[in-house]
Parts: structure tokens; sequence; C-alpha cells
């Protein structure tokens, strides 16, 4: 069933979308109908412990996604490259109808005034300030969708936006942060028929969770499976389905919500 406003081949921009949770989302919209733009730095980070996407990996997931998938290469710290990359997708698709914060980058310190003030603001300007930068450039081509309008925005926050994580302090503050700024947009964009929803993944197999066993001096990743009530590690599919369910009509009650999945890691 179709949402009143709804385009026939609805379009969305999707952030950190070369790999992991952005590009399993990217996929699962993309074979749910969706036209996808799929948008990632595709450039290590000098501060970060572990490499980022590559280009390839970008271009294959724009493959993956179709033949109407578009692929961007810009950074969520670059307001006018994100800018470019919407101003491109207006004249390609008229519009959007879902942009999708999936952009993300984790780093930590044995304390969280132990980190230098440089990965602080990386952790900051990625996590948090690259998902407002996001809705800046997107959220005029929501708007340009007649009403009634349908759009939607999701972010993805983190389990570590739900409760305090030790050695995490600044990715928690990011994190957290988004949460109140995914409310505050859907108090402000509410009566444009415009829905903003975080969701909050717990470990998730990838790079990122990699990263943070190295962090917590673990020998591997499953290491971390004992803190979740299913005693397992999520696959980016599985956070991907949620995100993905928000940007669906079956979704349109929803909105100002920050809804986990974590295979428990939060219930207790």
């Amino acid at each position: 069933m179709s949402e009143p406003g709804r385009t026939s081949q609805p379009a969305a921009l999707v952030t950190g979308a070369a790999r992991g949770v952005g590009r399993a989302i990217a996929l699962r919209l993309a074979a749910a109908g969706w036209r996808v733009a799929l948008l990632d730095s595709c450039a290590d980070v000098a501060a970060l412990p572990y490499p980022l996407a590559r280009r390839e990996e970008l271009d294959e997931a724009v493959a993956a996604c179709g033949p109407g998938a578009l692929g961007f290469v810009a950074d969520v710290r670059n307001q006018a490259a994100l800018d470019a990359a919407a101003a491109q997708l207006r004249d390609a698709w008229g519009g959007l109808d879902a942009a999708v914060a999936a952009a993300g980058v984790i780093a930590g310190a044995p304390r969280t005034t132990d980190l230098d003030e440089a990965t602080w603001s990386l952790l900051l300007d990625v996590n948090l300030t690259g998902v407002w930068r996001l809705c800046r450039a997107a959220l005029p081509l929501l708007l340009e969708r007649p009403a009634p309008r349908t759009g939607r925005i999701v972010a993805v926050s983190s389990a570590a936006g739900l409760v305090g994580m030790p050695r995490l302090g600044g990715y928690a503050a990011a994190k957290h942060g988004v949460i109140g700024l995914v409310r505050a947009l859907a108090a402000e964009l509410g009566p444009d028929g415009i829905t903003v929803n975080a969701i909050c993944p717990g470990s998730t197999r990838g790079p990122m969770l990699d990263a943070s066993a190295a962090l917590y001096g673990l020998g591997d990743a499953e290491d971390l499976a004992v803190h979740a009530l299913l005693g397992r590690l999520l696959e980016p599919t599985e956070v991907a389905a949620l995100a993905a369910w928000l940007c669906e009509p079956e979704a349109s009650g929803v909105t100002g919500a920050a809804l986990a999945v974590d295979a428990g890691l939060t219930a207790h």
C-alpha cells in the first residue's frame, strides 16, 4: 500500500554507503524498488585506528543496487560536497523521499578526557554534525515533494547513544546527540509530513566493531557477544531491515523515536 504523496519509485540518499550498515541499507532499499544514491568519503582518516572504505567498495555497492543507483564520493564533514550531491539528485530525480545518515567513525581512550582534541572533534564532526549536514542538504529536496508529503529522515545512532560505555565517551556523546537532534527535527518537521527517527545498533559485525574490540583489549570481536541478551553479534542486514522499514509507508506513524536493534544489549 502506498502513501498519498509517495512517488511510484521513491528516491533515497544514504551516507556511509560503501560498506557495513550503510551499504546494507542501500541494498535493502534498492531491493524494495527505491532509487538509491550512495555516498561515502572513500578516504582514510589519520586519527582512526582502522581503514575506511575504498572507492572500489563504493562502486561495487552502487552496481549491486542496480542500474538506477548513483554514487558520490563526498565527506559528511564537507557541507559543500553534500550540497553538490543534493543538487545533482534534484536534477536527476526531482527531489528525495528519504535521507539516511549512516556515515560514522569510532575511536576511544581509557578515559574520555584522554582523547586528544582532534579525535574528539572528529567523532562529533562525523557522527553528529555529519547528520545535521545531511539534513541541511537533503531537507530542501524532501520539501520539494508535493503535499501531503511522506518524507523520511533516518539517522544511525548507536547503543552507545542510549547507555554509557567506558572508553567510548566521545563516540557516545556524539551518538546521544544524534537522538536529541532527531527528536528536535521530528518536532519541527511533523507539520510538513516528514518523519525523523534514529536507530540504535548494538555490536554489529564490521571494521568499527573490530576497532572497538581492540580498544577493550579483546582478541576477537566475537567476545563482545556476551553483553547481548541473544548472545550473538548482529549482521548489518539486521540493522538495515529496521532502517529500511522506517522509510516505508508502514512506518508512517513513527517519528521522534530512538529504536534499538541491539540483540538486547541495552535491555539490562
